[in-house]
């Protein structure tokens, strides 16, 4: 379908003058639907049309989320059907892994563009599906038609794109922190450790056993050894970027809290001399243009992106062990997924990259 923006030509429209673009939510129930429909509500180019949850179908979005109380008032979830999206400009799914691949083939077509926050289209390789997800992929063709949604590394393939695969909220926060070493030729790209710390939300809204109150309360478990779904993820995204090939071991860890998301990467050094000093200086140079990326050589913590769609990096050399120290943290909800992918909406749609989102964490 032609988008609006073919009809504006090169005429540049001030921000709150854009016309505003019809937009769907597909799996709104979750968490990530849920602060997907807080942003939009507050975004002034986007109209949230239809916001799907068949699990929760005619129910009020209010009576789910109190939060959103004040800005849905009395309406409820919709139940999906491809027909129900029909003609509107932008489609973000919010889906489970392995559902996106039955919806998007359907929709395809009839959107101007999608967004999936799942992981069914992020991989180029469709082998790697069996091995990391345990499934074969049912649409693989559809693969090599996907951009990598993370826009401070691939902002030029996902500027227009109609089909946008947003990255996962680890994988980012570790790419975050290694790509601006790895590019500069820094670090080894074998070898690398990431050691990541994240909240309860990124498990999702529906109950389970690791994730009661009882089972994560004053408790800190490893998840995932060897195995973690988004460790393919990091190493493309890294190889992609920088033309290194890149090995990782990924450990994440369950905290009590909430929301956010820490992780602290180690590498060997593939430069003589280095120092702290010269490793902030690349990372600060690589994102030095970026509005949402923070380098300092405070430690960061996740207290300070709450709510945002911020990322704060910092990056040590450790002399005495030759060890390489990148860290960098961000809200799950936000630059992990929602912010993430309004901004990626905003890319595709040819609208101001940071509408709608804020690079201001939510303190105490």
């Amino acid at each position: 379908m032609q988008s609006d923006e073919s009809a504006l030509g090169s005429v540049s429209m001030p921000q709150n003058e854009q016309p505003s673009k019809r937009v769907g939510v597909v799996g709104a129930s979750g968490y990530t639907g849920a602060e997907m429909m807080r942003l939009l509500h507050g975004h002034p180019n986007l109209e949230l049309v239809v916001a799907t949850g068949d699990s929760k179908a005619g129910t009020r979005i209010a009576d789910l989320y109190p939060s959103l109380a004040a800005a849905y008032g009395d309406r409820t979830f919709d139940a999906f059907s491809p027909e129900i999206v029909d003609g509107l400009d932008l489609v973000f799914c919010g889906l489970p892994h392995g559902i996106s691949q039955s919806v998007i083939p359907k929709i395809r077509g009839t959107v101007g563009h999608i967004v999936d926050l799942g992981s069914d289209f992020r991989l180029h390789d469709k082998n790697l599906y069996p091995a990391w997800y345990g499934a074969e992929h049912e649409h693989p063709a559809l693969l090599d038609e996907f951009v990598y949604g993370l826009p401070e590394l691939f902002r030029d393939k996902i500027a227009g794109a109609e089909l946008i695969a947003a990255t996962g909220c680890n994988a980012a926060t570790a790419v975050f922190a290694l790509a601006p070493l790895l590019e500069a030729g820094m670090i080894d790209g074998t070898g690398l450790i990431i050691d990541l710390v994240t909240g309860v939300s990124g498990a999702g809204r529906p109950p389970k056993e690791n994730t009661t109150f009882c089972t994560v309360d004053e408790n800190v478990t490893a998840y995932g050894l060897l195995t973690h779904r988004h460790t393919p993820e990091i190493e493309q995204a890294l190889t992609e970027r920088t033309g290194v090939e890149t090995s990782v071991l990924f450990t994440p860890h369950l905290a009590p809290m909430n929301r956010g998301i820490i992780a602290t990467c180690y590498a060997r050094p593939a430069q003589d001399g280095l120092t702290t000093e010269t490793a902030l200086a690349a990372m600060a140079d690589f994102y030095a243009e970026e509005p949402f990326m923070v380098v300092d050589e405070r430690s960061p913590s996740t207290k300070a992106v709450l709510g945002s769609n911020a990322v704060h990096l910092t990056a040590r050399v450790d002399q005495r062990t030759g060890h390489v120290m990148a860290i960098a943290v961000l809200d799950n909800l936000m630059k992990g997924a929602s912010g993430m992918a309004i901004q990626c909406a905003n890319l595709a749609l040819g609208l101001p990259e940071t509408t709608g989102l804020t690079s201001i964490g939510m303190y105490p």
